[in-house]
């Protein structure tokens, strides 16, 4: 009887054991399958460029104030979700004031009418592309982002609406973390973007037209 109590306990323990190693063994494989987020966050230089004697309104709609882009493993598993939607508040913050005369942020198109503006600039991200290492077998991560620039009236009408793409890489070597490289590289496609936006827009034939109907 005595040996048959001690062989139960021993099975119990046993039992126990297991059930312990089975739990620590499925958290660290949803450990292992969470999702890292990726804020997107970096200094963005003002733009030395001749001002635009003209006044403009921003509109940043909430599309792209929450933007964020999730990356999938190549079994479809959430990977990285990267939040870029308040950097690119910053950048547009950061250079438009550089480029013209008086720059106000409006939450609506009536925001803007009532403060007497020539136009109303609103910016939207069309597509996020992020190229890691470990699928394309490059040593560098690469970010491409594509952008629809929107210039219209102070009373919402259309004056010119165009495309605009912005890319940015880093070397694989540079960083300790995936998530800091991911950062670095998408912080210099927004530079990218800021170059590229500063010196064309005047250029963008409707705009050109625009400005020159003042």
């Amino acid at each position: 009887m005595g040996s048959d109590l001690q062989m139960i306990r021993l099975a119990a323990t046993s039992d126990r054991g297991l059930n312990r190693a089975v739990l620590l063994f499925v958290f660290v494989v949803l450990a292992g399958c969470g999702v890292s987020n990726v804020v997107i966050d970096g200094s963005f230089p003002t733009p030395n460029i001749s001002k635009i004697p003209v006044s403009v309104a921003v509109l940043y709609d909430d599309a792209l104030r929450e933007f964020a882009y999730m990356e999938y493993s190549e079994t479809g598993q959430e990977e990285f979700n990267i939040e870029s939607g308040l950097s690119h508040v910053q950048l547009f913050n950061a250079i438009l004031p550089a480029m013209f005369d008086r720059v106000i942020v409006v939450e609506s198109i009536d925001d803007a009418q009532s403060q007497g503006v020539d136009a109303v600039f609103a910016p939207a991200i069309e597509e996020f592309q992020l190229a890691l290492p470990a699928k394309t077998k490059l040593d560098v991560y690469e970010v491409w982002i594509k952008y629809n620039m929107r210039l219209l009236t102070a009373e919402g009408d259309y004056i010119a609406d165009w495309v605009l793409t912005s890319y940015g890489k880093t070397p694989t070597q540079t960083f300790l973390s995936t998530e800091a490289a991911i950062n670095e590289a998408a912080v210099v496609a927004l530079r990218d973007l800021a170059s590229s936006f500063s010196l064309s827009f005047a250029q963008v034939p409707e705009v050109r037209d625009w400005l020159g109907s003042l």
